[in-house]
Parts: C-alpha cells; structure tokens; sequence
C-alpha cells in the first residue's frame, strides 16, 4: 500500500506547499457532495507524483490559500482526468481557474480510445488495473474517513501519474504532443463556469418547441429558479423541475390556490413562492420573449445539402483513418454542420490540429479548390486546376 500523507493541520499543509514547488506536474482529483447544494461541497483534494501521494483534507484546514497559490503556478502542468467538476471548486474557491491543464479524458481519443472515455475504463485498458468501487458513493464530508476510504480516493490519483507519463510519451511518439493545447487553454476559460441566470433557460431542453408567451414564461422561470437556488444553496430541481416549468408555461396559473392544484407542485412551494411564481408568470405572458437563435432550431437541409455534408464526412473519415482516430474525435456531424452553414469561428475544425489535420481542406471543399475523387479505387483529395 502507497504511503499516503493525510494533511488535516496547517503545518502539514505547509509542507506540503513546499513539496509542490518542486514538482513540474501534478496529478490531481477531488471528491465533493452535491445531492443536497446548489454548489459542491468540497470534501478532498487528492495530489500525487510518480515519488509521493497526499489527501488534503479541506473541511479541517481553516484555509487553503496557500496551496492554491503554489498549484497555480503556470510552471507547473495540473493533470485531471475530466476536470470540469474539478476546476468549478476551484474557481467558486478562489474566483481563478489553474493552467496549465492536461485532461487525459480529452486526449485519450488522439490515442485511439472512444470520445469521453470514463477513468477506470483507462485504468483498465493502460494498466490492467480494475479499480475497487466499493466507497463511489461514500459520504466524503463526514469525519474521521476511514483508510479504506482515503486509500480509495489516493488511488484515482496515483494511477493517473502512471497514465499521464504513458499518453504524455505515446502522444510525443506520433508527434500529437502539442496537438491539444488549445483544447486544454479553453478548459482554463471561465465562461466555461460562471452560471448567469438569465442565461439558464438555454440548458432547458425542449425550449425550441415553445413560442410566444409559453417561451417567455420558461425564461423567466428559468432565471428565478436559477437565482433562488442560488442563494439558497439548493439543487435546482428541489425548487421546480425542468418538465414543472413546461407544464407551468402552459397552465399560467394566476393565484396561489391555482399554483397549489399544478401537478407536483408541493405544499412548500405554493406557500413560499406561490405569489411571487404567480406575479412573473403574469408578467412574462404581457412579455415578448428573448428570441430562439436561430442556432437552437434544427436546421431543415436540402438533399443537396445533406450530399454536400456526405462529402465532408466521407474526407474527415480518409484523414481520420491516416491518423488511426476514431472520426468523431476529428469532427462530429453537427462539427460540419457549423462549417457549412455558419460564416462564425467558433467551430473547432477551424482551430488547431482539427485545422491542420482536415479542416483547412474541408474549407478548400467549400471553397471549390479541392475535389474528392477517386484514384487507384480509393478516395483522393485532388486539386481543382
């Protein structure tokens, strides 16, 4: 068993801190609770090397302010697997977000893994390691853990050391070392976590059914719903499911005894926001509501269209067999799509190693400057002379 240092004391941490600034590369992980919050509790901080492994246990130390400050450093490179969840904490703590990142979720399909391959699927197939999955859903806020628990948890990191060294070597080997610095720069963007509510009616799934008034009541639900939980530190859904806002957009109740009769609309919530539900349903229906953009409605193709998409996927699938890629790593449907009908440049085959690999000659396509065709009964792109 790994000798784990457990830090619960500022001392330790303070050790701790200046073992972390001789490191070039971190392995990191953290384990949080959000059954009952808004916001994740945050309950461990895993931290490994290939030479040393520690839990820091955040709930005990009065402050962590020195640990973030060292972990920040641009020197040295924070390695997660999937580390969204992760970086979030982060940011809510201190309001910054970390770089340089390496997430080997987001690398693993340049080495021929499936997109979003999940960690102990890795550990598996790198390491031939099953991992124990006896304490997933342990209560981490609770103390003393236990050393079954802690042993679980330093796990996740240390055998994410063993493989990062091995992607970061394979990647250097086929000469995709630098191909995911622009896709780990963006994981360091803050847009990526700052939640405004009056933006959250966009994540509500089957908004682009609605119109007129029921859109605007949805909006404006949405927003309420998202600051009240909020404030409250409370799951969205405890306040009003996303199918009770639908519902409550075409019902349009006007007084609390009609909110009280809406199906799943609890005692609680009738006579807690009952009025104040009522008055913005009201208002949102005399409202006009934030327009659809036009990006958020499928978009009717013509046959032409879907033939002329045919042929970009068919040049994605040729590069993506030279580079021994799954295609969809290289570029998705809905990735093409953008390409052909959106003038932005916010698609990634126009960045990056997607740009070099196949996207600068998917815009020669479009463009009418290269052909596919056929030579030696195989797909060929060829120049339009």
């Amino acid at each position: 068993m790994t000798n784990i240092q457990y830090i619960n004391t500022p001392d330790q941490l303070a050790k701790l801190c200046e073992q972390i600034k001789k490191e070039s590369w971190l392995a990191l992980d953290t384990e949080f609770l959000r059954e009952k919050t808004y916001y994740p509790k945050f309950c461990l901080l895993q931290i490994a090397t290939p030479e040393w492994v520690a839990c820091v246990d955040p709930i005990a130390l009065p402050s962590l302010d020195t640990l973030f400050e060292v972990l920040y450093s641009p020197s040295i490179v924070k390695v997660f697997h999937s580390c969204r969840q992760d970086l979030e904490i982060f940011y809510q703590l201190t309001g910054k977000l970390p770089e340089p990142i390496f997430d080997t979720q987001i690398a693993a399909p340049l080495l021929g893994f499936q997109e979003n391959p999940g960690y102990a699927m890795l550990v598996s197939s790198l390491l031939n390691v099953n991992l124990n999955k006896a304490h997933t859903r342990a209560d981490w806020s609770k103390r003393p853990l236990i050393d079954a628990e802690i042993q679980y948890a330093a796990d996740d990191v240390i055998y994410l050391c063993k493989i990062y060294q091995m992607m970061l070597q394979k990647l250097t080997e086929l000469g995709r070392g630098d191909w995911l610095e622009r896709d780990f720069a963006e994981l360091s963007n803050p847009d990526l976590y700052e939640v405004r509510p009056e933006k959250a009616w966009l994540k509500i799934k089957g908004k682009n059914k609605l119109t007129g008034k029921q859109l605007s009541i949805v909006q404006t639900l949405a927003e309420w719903r998202e600051n009240a939980a909020q404030s409250e530190d409370r799951p969205k859904s405890w306040l009003l499911r996303d199918e009770m806002l639908f519902d409550l957009a075409k019902l349009q109740p006007e007084t609390v005894s009609e909110l009280a009769n809406v199906r799943g609309i609890n005692e609680r919530t009738a006579n807690r926001y009952g009025t104040e539900l009522c008055d913005l349903i009201m208002a949102a229906k005399n409202r006009a509501p934030i327009p659809l953009n036009e990006n958020g409605r499928p978009v009717k193709k013509t046959q032409q269209q879907e033939a002329v998409l045919d042929i970009l996927t068919a040049l994605v699938r040729i590069r993506a067999e030279e580079n021994a890629l799954n295609p969809v790593i290289l570029a998705t449907r809905k990735d093409l799509e953008e390409l052909l009908f959106n003038d932005g440049n916010e698609c990634p085959l126009l960045h990056g190693w997607r740009f070099n690999m196949a996207g600068r000659e998917l815009v020669g396509l479009l463009k009418g400057e290269l052909l596919l065709g056929i030579q030696s009964d195989k797909l060929a792109i060829i120049e339009n002379k």
